[in-house]
């Protein structure tokens, strides 16, 4: 099977020189152009490596590699920058990146770096359980407990609900939701995704239990452990 590859560089002519040199080298390859992009697309999983610049617009390369460590997504990350000062590299490495390289570079030691960090043991991003306060989730079982109370869900409603728990403390759209669960483009004023997160706090928060899904104003929605 193809690794896959995301790259996360807002140079244009850096990012295609990469992109094309894995492409050849038979890996299937993804790109996004700034860090709110990358970070999009790198916490939706399924990667078996990133290539990360170091400074990007919107998200710098280090807040973005923080936020992946802090979801718990442990993907291999080789970061690339034009700063070669050894306290740069020292602060990306303690950031959670597991390899460093300074512009300019060769794709033939670009491309040894990356198949050294795949042959490494790595932690499985997947885990059979994701869990949230008091609620917990059996991926192999497909059953979902809160305070020991058994919760029976619809298979959109378990989709909605495995959404979020990956994407825990943070916010998400309802754009996210309709791409990364239905995998189709509504019309973003369409209330399909209200009326599925209506139903579903209704199941999650029975009893008086406090609420599981948090409306953020203006913004989505979000499953937080506080």
């Amino acid at each position: 099977m193809s690794r896959r590859l995301l790259i996360v560089e807002d140079d244009a002519d850096t990012r295609d020189f990469i992109a094309k040199g894995f492409g050849e080298e038979g890996y299937v390859v993804e790109v996004a152009s700034d860090g709110r992009e990358g970070l999009y697309h790198a916490t939706d999983g399924g990667f078996d490596a990133i290539v990360l610049d170091r400074m990007l617009p919107g998200l710098d390369g280090l807040s973005l590699i923080k936020s992946l460590r802090a979801a718990g997504l442990k993907t291999p990350v080789l970061m690339l920058t034009a700063m070669s000062a050894v306290d740069e590299r020292v602060k990306g490495l303690r950031g959670g990146a597991d390899d460093y390289l300074v512009k300019p570079f060769s794709f033939q030691e670009l491309h040894a770096r990356i198949e050294a960090l795949l042959r490494r043991p790595q932690e499985s991003e997947e885990t059979a359980t994701l869990t949230c306060r008091d609620l917990e989730m059996d991926l192999l079982t497909r059953k979902v407990t809160r305070s020991g109370r058994e919760i029976t869900l619809t298979p959109r409603e378990f989709q909605i609900l495995e959404f979020f728990l990956r994407r825990k403390n943070r916010v998400v759209s309802r754009t996210m939701l309709l791409e990364g669960v239905w995998d189709y483009h509504f019309d973003p004023n369409t209330n399909v995704v209200d009326v599925h997160i209506s139903k579903l706090r209704r199941q999650l928060d029975e009893d008086g239990a406090d609420p599981m899904i948090e409306t953020v104003r203006g913004a989505g929605y979000m499953v937080s452990d506080g």
